[in-house]
């Protein structure tokens, strides 16, 4: 089928199968590394005071959503899939059910949220550069609460990616609501 018509099938009528197992996912996720570079780029330029900021009282402030962010990548990448790369990040037992915004009392610094973010992405990276279309099925299980849950690494680089561009757009509400430079994760330019 060339691939011109490809746009205009269903998944259905060209299963995974269909691609070379060689291609690497890099190319269907290509500005994720970018949007993550903006995160990382943001989160570095602001103070200890300025990553305290929170949108209210009772919401995580800063630092616990960017920290929350890189650790959920760990989790499901390195706990739930098996990905090697855990013990390069922050958060080497990823199944330990701990985050950093889990503990309040220990606010993290810029240097902290920038390395959890990119340590955390060279994992993400690795699996977008060895991962190929057709792996995209593969199931996985997860036992949470006493029941087993299936996931596909087609729906848990979904649920990652779409929990970045959240987490990034949480943050620059924070800062626009306190008038301080918001991330824009879609500007041209690299």
């Amino acid at each position: 089928m060339p691939a011109s018509h490809l746009s205009r099938c269903r998944a259905s009528e060209f299963p995974l199968e269909h691609y070379d197992r060689a291609v690497s996912l890099t190319p269907f996720y290509d500005r994720w590394g970018q949007y993550n570079g903006r995160l990382v780029d943001s989160i570095r330029n602001l103070s200890d005071e300025q990553l305290k900021l929170r949108a209210t009282p009772t919401y995580w402030p800063i630092w616990a959503i960017a920290g929350h962010t890189a650790g959920a990548r760990v989790y499901w990448l390195c706990g739930v899939f098996k990905e090697s790369g855990a013990e390069t990040t922050p958060f080497t037992d990823p199944l330990s059910g701990y985050g950093w915004e889990d503990d309040e009392s220990t606010p993290r610094s810029s240097t902290e949220l920038v390395t959890a973010l990119e340590s955390s992405w060279a994992i993400v990276d690795h699996c977008l550069n060895t991962w190929t279309p057709a792996m995209l099925g593969d199931e996985f299980t997860r036992a949470i609460n006493g029941k087993t849950q299936i996931h596909t690494r087609q729906s848990v680089l979904m649920r990652l990616l779409t929990h970045d561009a959240f987490h990034a757009g949480e943050i620059s509400e924070i800062l626009g609501i306190h008038r301080l430079p918001e991330i824009d994760l879609w500007r041209p330019g690299a």
